[in-house]
């Protein structure tokens, strides 16, 4: 898989300094192709440097980033979008939910929870390429795999039961992760249990332990432990917090 563009834009160099030099680029598969200071310069930026992935700040000069977001999206509606901001205002976050930005992440940052939003969006970009034809060998067995894990969410899933369903080696399959989705296999894997996991929180009026189970976790608590380290909260918090803002 290709190494992802990254554009940093924040009016503040040392937090740009420390995205370059506190975060490990090249072990999440991307690049930093560049940075900017202000609204403008990121418009023009984003323009000349076509990057996957810009990380910016919602306060910076000119043009604020929730504008950015909005005129980038008209010649660059693939461009995905990380807010960093040290608002943890509501009227923010809903504004850039409507924008259909990736992930909101506070200031100062998490550079692991910041590392898990990278591999998650590295995931979601496969998911959504996936409904296109694909022309190498591994690109179908990796597909094939993939979708055998959605259908089979509530079982016992590792690299062993994979290896015998495809018979293929584990070395192998896990490799294909690696090569063909960007991240691992146990991220991928907890990545979808995380996103069953929120729809049946938001859809269904199943308990904790219940959604648990269907998400793959036979042990609840183990559930809240992994759900609280991907999102930063319960899945109680989750469900409360959602029904709050309807």
């Amino acid at each position: 898989m290709r190494k992802l563009r990254v554009l940093l834009v924040d009016d503040e160099i040392m937090i740009r300094e420390g995205f370059k030099k506190l975060f490990d680029w090249e072990a999440h598969g991307c690049v930093v192709a560049g940075e900017a200071a202000d609204g403008m310069e990121a418009l023009a930026k984003i323009d000349t440097l076509n990057p996957d992935i810009v990380i910016m700040d919602i306060n910076i000069p000119i043009v604020n980033g929730l504008k950015v977001i909005k005129m980038s999206r008209i010649k660059h509606p693939d461009t995905a979008f990380i807010i960093v901001s040290g608002y943890d205002d509501f009227s923010y976050c809903r504004e850039a939910l409507r924008l259909k930005i990736t992930d909101y992440i506070l200031k100062p940052v998490n550079y692991e929870e910041f590392g898990t939003c990278i591999d998650n969006l590295k995931i979601s970009m496969y998911q959504e390429n996936v409904s296109q034809e694909p022309e190498a060998q591994d690109e179908r067995i990796i597909n094939s795999i993939t979708r055998f894990m959605q259908e089979h969410l509530a079982e016992e899933m590792s690299l062993s039961v994979l290896s015998e369903e495809f018979h293929m080696n584990p070395q192998y399959i896990s490799q294909l992760f690696k090569n063909e989705i960007g991240v691992g296999f146990l991220a991928y894997l907890t990545s979808i249990r995380m996103e069953k996991a929120k729809k049946l929180l938001l859809s269904t009026s199943l308990s904790i332990g219940e959604v648990a189970e269907q998400s793959g976790y036979g042990d609840y608590r183990v559930f809240t432990k992994v759900f609280k380290k991907s999102e930063g909260i319960t899945p109680s918090q989750y469900r409360r917090d959602f029904l709050w803002r309807e």
